[in-house]
């Protein structure tokens, strides 16, 4: 269960701010890449805070509420389809969690990130294994990257009917890749993915 055990460690070090930060959408075919970072008090606690994958939809738009209220800072930002295909995935986390720390109200001194390892001019960057289960704030983060892209993908489902993003949020299922052989490429899906790529010749029915 996600805890302040290693957000509390650092400040016991005397470190002033410490930060969680994490993202959704890395193994989608379609859709934005989606960051968040997130600052709760020293001294926070929330039993109900996990990792988003573990959540109820329900939940995690409930906790969603709760921790913009209860954060000492937050923010979310939107890595493109296109940047993805750039910069590829890697990347494009990379780039979207320090983007995510430097959007958020206050400078951290440590970093807290699910096994992404990267460097940040004066700030601490501490990679955790599974950290979206262990730590409350990158699980935090978790949530609030995975109900703002779920609600993303929801719109795009309107914008493209057929390819099911309302369900898969542009994950891979069969439906999707059924759309894909079908009815070809849309302006949001990542054309450096393999799954995608091998209908690059369709596409052309999507363009404006």
């Amino acid at each position: 269960m996600a805890d302040m055990s290693y957000e509390k460690s650092y400040y016991e070090l005397g470190y002033q701010l410490v930060a969680g930060t994490d993202e959704a959408g890395r193994g989608c075919l379609a859709g934005p890449l989606v960051v968040s970072a997130v600052i709760f008090p020293p001294s926070y606690t929330n039993p109900l805070i996990n990792d988003s994958k573990t959540l109820t939809k329900k939940k995690r738009e409930t906790l969603y509420e709760i921790i913009i209220k209860d954060a000492l800072s937050y923010s979310i930002i939107e890595i493109s389809n296109e940047d993805v295909d750039k910069f590829n995935i890697y990347e494009a986390s990379k780039f979207g969690m320090i983007q995510a720390v430097k959007e958020l109200k206050q400078e951290v001194d440590v970093i807290l990130t699910d096994a992404m390892a990267f460097n940040y001019d004066n700030a601490l960057v501490i990679p955790i294994i599974k950290g979206d289960s262990i730590s409350l704030s990158i699980a935090a983060a978790s949530i609030l990257a995975k109900v703002h892209r779920d609600k993303l993908m929801d719109e795009y489902a309107q914008i493209y009917p057929g390819y099911d993003f309302k369900n898969n949020k542009g994950y891979v299922t069969k439906k999707h890749l059924l759309a894909l052989e079908e009815l070809g490429v849309t302006p949001i899906h990542r054309k450096t993915y393999a799954p995608v790529s091998k209908h690059l010749n369709k596409q052309l029915s999507f363009k404006f």
